[in-house]
């Protein structure tokens, strides 16, 4: 018996949701975290599983996770002037899809 479900296309959602543990869900809890950024303080509000990539990725970087924050800072908000927590999520979205 294989261990692969067949999912019908347009039901990827429901299984992905099904397939959800306790843990898993408490991925879409918002976390609010505190940063200086060139000196200046701010709070950053993202989803937990967005917090968990973004330790990811400070690792692989060997910097901290502040120092990541400033650098995705520097190069996003070029594109975006105002809001760091989309640049963020969009970082780690195309990191998730090139790097995992």
């Amino acid at each position: 018996m294989s261990i692969f479900i067949e999912i019908e296309p347009e039901n990827f959602l429901g299984h992905m949701f099904n397939a959800c543990s306790t843990d898993q869900v408490n991925e879409f809890i918002p976390e609010k975290r505190g940063f200086r950024i060139h000196g200046h303080s701010t709070t950053i509000r993202l989803e937990k599983v967005f917090w968990t990539v973004l330790e990811d990725m400070s690792e692989r970087m060997k910097i901290t996770l502040p120092q990541l924050i400033m650098r995705i800072h520097d190069q996003c908000m070029v594109a975006n002037d105002k809001n760091i927590a989309s640049c963020l999520r969009v970082i780690c979205m195309k990191y998730m899809n090139i790097y995992a």
